[in-house]
């Protein structure tokens, strides 16, 4: 393979850039924490918003758009690069924080949201591809994992920093001026210090391959439905997220209703996403004992915690539960994602995460629906049933459906990507 000198792959040969992404992706989770508090309760009590399922429309415009975006960032990540679907990404959040502390009403918000969620897809996206890019292929695992761990513990600091902020001053403007200096500087920051990467992931790839350069199409098929494997992954990509939808809807709202001052919400969802950062020590994990493990305890865990929320009461046991649910997500989280990045010829592997990303963020649109007609029409209580049974079906069809796709040991027998030039032919999927 030419080129194999200038363009070695390893986190620590790459560690400056590196760096920069894991800020970067620091940043995004900063940005998308900073309404995880605040933005449920200044609907009801400062725009009036007297509808569950309303005040969940907010996330329901935010998942979709960022499904969708997730599915073409991957594919415009090939054929344009990362960087510039990155600064494009910061671009469309910068309008944000002036829409949240100007907004007249609730249907602002949720138009704001798209941008958020755009803003969400191209930026996170990039920031996960660029790290498997710059890093070695056994170091995957760590690289999703370090990834994934910083962008959820800026969306911990960003909620309980916002909550903190909020209580002092009030739900707007101030919470809202934090915001807007995260995008900025991450804006600038994207324009002015990041490279390009794309070109570690061509380099990698051997182009003659039968498994190489999958039209969009097929990719697409095999990520959703043609692969049993890559369907139990996207299935509790999707389930996983009415989680994270919950800590955003459902258990600020739960909370307050409980008696819980705005800066203790604040903490206890904040709890929750900083468990994220355990995704570090997971990641690693996996790429030790393989991703099935962790995904499966993941889904059972998170779902048990969710659960328990419910059961117990004050401030101690509902910040123990965020923090068992937060933990559970941590060790599901990572390894799902890992699942096509270790299927996929590198020639279309940011494409396969795009699908996959597509599939799992969807669940924030759906999980916000579900979530606020449960509470809409049943009671707050019904959303963590819910959400808990619904993780503990998926994580069912993970156990019964999921082989194992660790590049080493692994006995999923998709294509991955090719380690010589022979023409042997893998196992179809």
């Amino acid at each position: 393979m030419t080129g194999t000198t200038e363009l070695k792959q390893g986190i620590r040969e790459h560690f400056g850039q590196f760096s920069l992404h894991v800020l970067l992706v620091f940043a995004t989770g900063l940005t998308i924490g900073s309404e995880r508090a605040v933005v449920p309760v200044l609907g009801e009590d400062v725009l009036a918003v007297d509808s569950f399922l309303v005040i969940g429309s907010f996330v329901v415009s935010f998942g979709f758009v960022k499904a969708l975006l997730n599915l073409y960032a991957g594919k415009w990540g090939e054929a344009y690069g990362r960087k510039p679907v990155l600064i494009l990404g910061w671009a469309t959040a910068l309008p944000l924080p002036v829409i949240l502390i100007f907004a007249p009403s609730w249907g602002w918000i949720t138009a704001g949201n798209v941008l958020l969620g755009i803003n969400q897809a191209l930026t996170w996206s990039m920031a996960i591809n660029a790290k498997i890019d710059l890093a070695s292929p056994d170091q995957r695992g760590l690289a999703v994992g370090i990834d994934e761990a910083f962008g959820y513990t800026g969306v911990a600091a960003g909620a309980w920093i916002t909550g903190v902020i909020a209580a002092r001053t009030g739900l707007r403007p101030e919470p809202f001026y934090f915001l807007a200096v995260v995008v900025v500087l991450a804006f600038l920051i994207s324009i002015f210090l990041i490279k390009e990467t794309v070109q570690y992931a061509e380099a990698e790839g051997d182009d003659d391959h039968h498994d190489a350069n999958l039209p969009f199409v097929e990719v697409l098929k095999r990520a959703t439905y043609g692969d049993r494997t890559l369907f139990a992954a996207a299935q509790a990509g999707h389930i996983e997220n009415f989680v994270d939808t919950l800590f955003w809807i459902a258990v600020p709202l739960y909370l307050i209703s409980q008696g819980l001052p705005i800066d203790a919400v604040g903490l206890v969802v904040g709890i929750h996403s900083a468990m994220y950062f355990g995704q570090i020590a997971t990641g690693g994990l996996a790429d030790r004992i393989g991703r099935r493990p962790p995904v499966i305890w993941g889904m059972f865990l998170a779902g048990g915690g969710v659960l328990g929320m419910v059961l117990v009461e004050g401030y101690l046991a509902w910040a123990v539960l965020a923090a068992v649910s937060g933990i559970g997500m941590a060790l599901l989280y990572p390894n799902l994602m890992t699942v096509p990045s270790d299927a996929a010829h590198p020639t279309w592997r940011s494409e396969g995460m795009g699908v996959y990303r597509m599939w799992r963020d969807s669940g924030y649109g759906v999980g916000a629906i579900v979530i606020g007609l449960s509470m809409e029409f049943l009671n707050a209580e019904a959303a963590f049933y819910v959400t808990a049974g619904l993780m503990f079906v998926s994580g069912t069809v993970v156990y019964l459906w999921m082989e194992e796709t660790h590049p080493e040991f692994g006995t999923h027998e998709a294509p991955a990507p090719a380690t010589s030039g022979s023409g042997d032919v893998t196992a179809e999927d």
